[in-house]
């Protein structure tokens, strides 16, 4: 698999990178160096680059078929952040920002794209066109057990490694509902929502409501969701006659 690892001259990066490599994946490695070291990228790998050129970035994602992308080019020293939020906000808002919406023209408009969401849509008619059905299934299998080792190592990092990690995780399924099964800035949006419903519940009503407001408020709001929205805001809404 053709793997793009953004801030991959980092600390966290150049080890997931090693261990991608490790597995036999074709990585290319994107980062501006502003806080990486090329030498701690293998030699050939690196493409030097900011996340706010898209243009650039584009055609790293073109020119080497990226398959998956991981994203390390975060800032996170608190202290910082503190002293000058500007910075923080400008590179892990507006650059994560910039590098979702590449992802999301990948996935409409490219044939590693195109191809996978024609399998979503129609396992038998994408079949029909030529499209190796095992291999999305194969790759989009790969590209979620990526996302969730990283997902997992960050939150293991920052609360250690007990049953919250796993609790924190179930949120997804709420977020994914309310943005759309099949859309990806719909999870993105989505995500974003319950966290900040989360946080707006345990506000106001855990004074009112002790005892987990705070962790219920998410699922009690996919499920009156569902009764007025059941496809999500931007799901594909599909009827089919038995």
């Amino acid at each position: 698999m053709n793997v793009l690892v953004v801030g991959g001259a980092g600390y966290i990066g150049s080890h997931a990178v090693a261990l991608l490599l490790e597995a036999g994946h074709n990585v290319t490695v994107y980062d501006n160096l502003s806080r990486g070291h090329a030498a701690s990228v293998p030699e050939g790998r690196l493409v030097e680059g900011d996340l706010h050129d898209q243009a650039r970035l584009r055609d790293v994602l073109s020119t080497n078929s990226i398959d998956a992308v991981m994203h390390f080019a975060a800032f996170a020293e608190v202290g910082e952040s503190v002293r000058d939020p500007a910075i923080y906000y400008q590179n892990n808002v507006v650059a994560a920002l910039s590098l979702w919406i590449i992802f999301y023209l990948f996935f409409k408009y490219t044939p590693w794209g195109l191809s996978m969401q024609a399998t979503a849509d129609d396992e038998m008619a994408a079949l029909s066109l030529g499209i190796s059905v095992r291999f999305v299934y194969s790759a989009a299998w790969i590209i979620a057990f990526m996302t969730a080792a990283v997902g997992g190592a960050f939150l293991g990092a920052k609360n250690g490694l007990n049953i919250s990690v796993g609790e924190l995780s179930l949120l997804v399924l709420p977020a994914v509902v309310l943005g759309g099964l099949n859309s990806v800035p719909g999870a993105i949006v989505g995500g974003i929502t319950i966290g900040v419903l989360q946080e707006l519940s345990g506000f106001l009503l855990d004074p009112y409501f002790p005892g987990g407001v705070k962790d219920t408020a998410p699922y009690v709001f996919m499920v009156l969701f569902l009764l007025f929205k059941p496809y999500g805001l931007w799901g594909w809404v599909r009827i089919e006659r038995v």
